[in-house]
């Protein structure tokens, strides 16, 4: 069988049921799913001198959706343009993590996919949201943002970046030195691929001032012969190629924060944190 009439579907589909009666813009054998979710609680209130004000009612919870179009299943070379966990994952973190975003500085998002954790970090700072520009990826990115406008509360600009390219797109170059946070989800699976994602995020790295890649993604196992056990091959061969950077401090961060999105949180679903380690000059 060609490896062009093989196709793969992501097993957030079977999780929960995402349905939605809304119709796909962008192409007609898409589908349309619903994320339900949670947003976290306001943060607590003080007076005056700085105690806490004690509510006698607890608030109502708040929730939303994010509707996506996307495919139900694809080649390969075109998963982004599918929903995986990784990416709720992402969204749980933006989420619990909002206190802490400031609407002067912007996130850039690698390997956006469909753009759902980009539409997530739109609801709190300034997004570029970026992908290659191939089986209709940027034009579904865009209309799913335009589906969830509602939503969001600052800009999100839709770029094409190849991680294969030798330079960042000069909007990027731009507004670099205002970007701390660099995020990415599900762009671990094709060596080729990660070895151009790794310089990318090197390259990324090494640009003052310092800054930090959050990587969401998911260990696919394997059995083989060879090693007689089941074995995660991408995602060694990610780490690998990561450890081998310079200048770059690497640490997983425990995933103790609250889910906000309707999703199994698997014990394969890890994420990293990858940050710039060398001396800034005064």
């Amino acid at each position: 069988m060609d490896d062009e009439d093989y196709k793969v579907s992501s097993e957030l589909y079977g999780e929960y049921n995402y349905q939605s009666s809304a119709k796909p813009m962008i192409n007609r054998n898409n589908v349309v799913s619903k994320f339900k979710f949670k947003y976290p609680p306001p943060p607590p209130k003080v007076d005056a001198d700085g105690d806490l004000i004690v509510s006698r009612k607890a608030s109502a919870e708040k929730f939303g959706v994010i509707e996506i179009e996307h495919s139900k299943s694809t080649v390969l070379d075109l998963v982004g343009l599918q929903v995986w966990r990784g990416a709720l994952l992402l969204a749980d973190w933006l989420l619990y993590n909002s206190k802490n975003f400031k609407e002067d500085r912007y996130v850039l998002e690698l390997g956006s996919g469909v753009g759902l954790s980009s539409i997530v970090a739109g609801m709190f700072v300034p997004v570029f949201c970026t992908d290659i520009n191939k089986g209709g990826l940027l034009k579904l990115i865009k209309g799913n943002i335009l589906r969830n406008a509602h939503l969001s509360k600052h800009p999100i600009n839709v770029l094409e970046l190849d991680f294969t390219w030798q330079v960042l797109p000069r909007e990027i170059v731009a507004v670099l030195e205002k970007t701390p946070v660099v995020i990415a989800a599900d762009v671990v699976y094709d060596d080729v691929i990660t070895e151009a994602f790794v310089r990318t995020v090197g390259h990324l790295l090494s640009k003052p001032p310092k800054r930090s890649v959050y990587v969401a993604l998911e260990k696919r196992f394997v059995f083989t012969i060879a090693d007689c056990d089941a074995v995660a091959p991408c995602y060694e061969y990610f780490v690998e190629c990561m450890q081998k950077l310079e200048n770059i401090s690497m640490e997983e961060v425990p995933l103790n924060f609250p889910q906000y999105f309707h999703y199994e949180r698997v014990k394969e679903l890890v994420l990293w944190k990858i940050s710039s380690n060398f001396e800034e000059e005064n």
